[in-house]
């Protein structure tokens, strides 16, 4: 078995490689960076659809957890496009095609989109071990982690609805989202996003001694959220604002408070 679990770690790291490589030069040819944050969650989707039919399309927990991974990539990449499409490219990407200079192609190769691949390679790590590894018959991690994985889509979902229909209303210009989901915590898609990755890894618990391993997956997005490129960035361009420094005082970060 670990054999075959090696074959399928190198197997999807080629995968990410060819499939990061592949949206590199059409960001070259669209010259937007950007478009990396669609092919993050599709990428997921092509790791664990390739790896449910190299391995293990007749198992049914393969079949679920690519199915939630597909429910969540698709979800997240039409976000991204829609809140995107029609508009300059993401200042994050746009600052860095102006400081990059002649080192900018080799930079965003590798700093963009092999960086995203490894990323996403570890973060798989839940998918790639239910996917590889011949296991059969439900147990109570299945039903516990699709119970925790439905909780964090609709906090993703719903959460990233409600920021939508503020942003799009101009009376909100200059104020911040303090009702729904985001009374109870500053980030609630951030939650949400985190707490499926767990869902998933809960999954992959049925198949042990495997699945204890797979732990990098919620681990790596957990640490990227909460220390890395989530809420530190996204507050860290908030902080001059009075009325977001008021909202940090009395809502939580990351885990909801209800009362």
């Amino acid at each position: 078995m670990l054999n075959i679990l090696l074959e399928s770690v190198i197997f999807s790291a080629t995968l990410v490689l060819i499939y990061m490589t592949l949206w590199f030069v059409i960001a070259m040819v669209i010259k937007r960076n950007d478009i990396a944050d669609i092919a993050w969650g599709l990428g997921f989707i092509t790791i664990a659809l390739t790896l449910l039919f190299k391995y293990g399309f007749e198992l049914d927990r393969s079949i679920l957890v690519s199915t939630l991974v597909v429910v969540w990539g698709i979800r997240l990449a039409y976000h991204i496009f829609k809140r995107n499409v029609n508009k300059p490219e993401d200042k994050r990407y746009a600052n860095w095609r102006n400081t990059w200079g002649k080192w900018f192609v080799v930079r965003s190769y590798f700093q963009i989109f092999i960086l995203q691949g490894i990323l996403m390679l570890l973060i798989s790590t839940p998918i790639i071990v239910v996917n590889t590894i011949q296991s059969s018959g439900w147990s109570v991690f299945d039903l516990i982690g699709l119970l925790v994985w439905i909780f964090g889509f609709y906090f993703e979902s719903v959460g990233d609805s409600q920021l939508k229909a503020f942003i799009s209303n101009p009376a909100n210009k200059g104020k911040v989202l303090s009702t729904g989901l985001w009374k109870y915590t500053r980030h609630p898609n951030y939650f949400g996003e985190v707490t499926q990755w767990w869902g998933i890894w809960i999954i992959s618990l049925s198949v042990l001694p495997y699945g204890l391993l797979a732990i990098i997956g919620p681990l790596t997005i957990s640490f990227l959220i909460l220390k890395v490129s989530g809420i530190p960035m996204l507050e860290k361009s908030m902080s001059e604002n009075p009325v977001f420094a008021e909202y940090m005082k009395n809502t939580s970060a990351f885990f909801p408070k209800f009362f």
